[in-house]
């Protein structure tokens, strides 16, 4: 099983705070079936990595994982939250997309989607890139409007939902949305987004389970074989998108 989404390295965000707690989340991983890990630090006002950086410490951890006998490799990736000049700064060689390949992720607030989002997702196409659009289960407003998330997918963005959010340990308010998403054919990867062993952890397996009692093994097989697609810089396989239905709502008078 691949992760595309963990904060994996050391040191450089709310993740892991050193090489032992990388060590401790590697063998966790391990322990449900993952062998594989894009690393995905933060890239926002509070947390300034970027590729060159993001590059020396995916090598780094990766040599620690083989010299303490851990048999989980690490790929380099990057979480962007969303701003205009996030094209700029991938032209600058500032931008780490997941794995070197074409897929990038993009992180919302998460009370809003800001005006500028479909022209940038748009114009980060353009240039031959494919935006993931990560946890948007989690945002109050695709929340009330899933039609936006409809739209973008619709228009060739992909979505990344949080193993947790699956499993229900973001409430139950996530997690059917996360439910509802999987239905709708708008999400297209389940990944971690796992920060530690203990408050934020992998969660991968339990949220597997869940999506096969639900959905049938198929969906399982189709999140699994994209995340594997992804890492090999291939197409992934993408259902056609619906929109999601919303509940009638009755008023009593």
């Amino acid at each position: 099983m691949i992760d595309i989404h963990c904060h994996i390295l050391p040191g450089i965000d709310d993740g892991a705070k050193s090489f032992e707690d990388s060590i401790a989340m590697a063998k966790q991983a391990a322990k449900e079936g993952i062998h594989t890990i894009i690393a995905t630090p933060h890239l926002n006002s509070k947390y300034d990595n970027r590729k060159p950086e993001i590059l020396d410490k995916v090598e780094k951890l990766n040599h620690v994982l083989q010299e303490h006998g851990v048999g989980v490799k690490i790929l380099p990736g990057q979480e962007p939250r969303i701003y205009g000049e996030i094209l700029e700064d991938y032209q600058q060689n500032q931008i780490q997309t997941l794995n070197g390949s074409s897929y990038l992720f993009i992180e919302f607030p998460s009370n809003h989607i800001p005006r500028y989002t479909e022209r940038l997702l748009y114009d980060l196409q353009v240039k031959g890139l494919t935006p993931i659009i990560v946890h948007p289960e989690r945002n109050s407003e695709l929340m009330e409007r899933p039609e936006l998330l409809y739209q973008f997918v619709e228009k060739g963005a992909l979505t990344q939902v949080t193993a947790s959010s699956v499993a229900g340990y973001f409430g139950k308010k996530i997690k059917e949305f996360s439910n509802q998403l999987i239905e709708s054919n708008l999400t297209h990867f389940i990944a971690s987004d796992a920060h530690n062993i203990t408050s934020r952890s992998f969660k991968m397996e339990e949220a597997f389970e869940l999506i096969e009692s639900k959905f049938g093994m198929e969906h399982v097989y189709l999140f699994k074989e994209n995340a594997e697609l992804l890492t090999n810089g291939e197409n992934v396989i993408k259902e056609v998108p619906e929109q999601i239905k919303r509940k009638k709502r009755f008023i009593f008078f």
